[in-house]
């Protein structure tokens, strides 16, 4: 099973080393995809200077920053175009652990095509965070569980694999979401193109070192997302052949005598 752990990054020189060499440690026979979005710090240069001791450590250059999906996006589709048979997002902060590698990568190997390390399933635990933003993430979760019908406890995980079978049957260039709403959006397109879906347990951390990319326009823009998918998956369902069918069986039964 070739697999590929793509690490999006911008102003990550500080941790990419560490993130690649826990990586390699993890799982040795992996290929790393650092995709770097014209950091000025270095980043790339320090990539390039791995590459040396590194066999499989590649390095895709983006002159801009871009987004994560968009980072996301761009590693897939080099993933799949160079034969890899899984593709794993993780990042480089810290906050997720490349030792969890190998549980993450299990249910794929197990037959399933996605596993997303979740925080909210018995096992899953996210130490150190303040009441409020506990709240805003689970009840995210939530809400998009429930708006989109995934029966995902963590849909806005961004630590997790997909097999290239069930990304080779979602456009990828139709989505558009960032952040948040880039791993909700996978995880709707995911099943609704069929795919197996295993939540497994992690412990998330806050990163370290280096400046958080989290925003209040990427929850934002996750939420309103949501809530169009969702209208838009109600306004399938009324307008179903099924549906326009079982609204005439219901007009046309008669109403019994008293």
């Amino acid at each position: 099973m070739r697999v590929l752990v793509i690490v999006p990054t911008y102003n990550e020189v500080e941790n990419i080393a560490r993130t690649i060499e826990a990586t390699v440690a993890s799982v040795p026979g992996a290929g790393i995809l650092v995709v770097d979005d014209g950091s000025p710090d270095g980043t790339a240069q320090r990539v390039e200077e791995l590459r040396a001791s590194v066999p499989d450590l590649h390095l895709l250059e983006r002159s801009a920053k871009s987004g994560l999906g968009s980072a996301y996006r761009a590693g897939f589709a080099w993933g799949l175009g160079h034969g890899y048979e899984v593709m794993v997002e993780m990042d480089a902060d810290g906050s997720h652990d490349p030792g969890a590698l190998g549980d993450l990568l299990a249910p794929i190997e197990a037959g399933h095509e996605v596993a997303i390390g979740s925080r909210y399933v018995p096992g899953g635990s996210i130490p150190n965070w303040k009441f409020h933003r506990h709240l805003l993430s689970k009840g995210g979760n939530v809400y998009a569980s429930v708006a989109l019908g995934l029966k995902v406890a963590d849909s806005t995980a961004g630590f997790r694999a997909y097999a290239a079978s069930v990304l080779s049957r979602i456009d990828l260039e139709a989505v558009r979401a960032e952040g948040y709403g880039f791993q909700i959006e996978m995880t709707y397109r995911a099943k609704e193109a069929g795919a197996s879906i295993v939540e497994v347990p992690i412990c998330f951390v806050d990163r370290e070192i280096g400046e958080s990319k989290m925003s209040w326009a990427i929850v934002v823009e996750a939420f309103a997302l949501v809530t169009w998918w969702a209208l838009g998956r109600c306004l399938a369902k009324l307008t179903s052949p099924g549906s326009k069918r079982r609204r005439r069986v219901a007009h046309e039964v008669p109403v019994p005598p008293p």
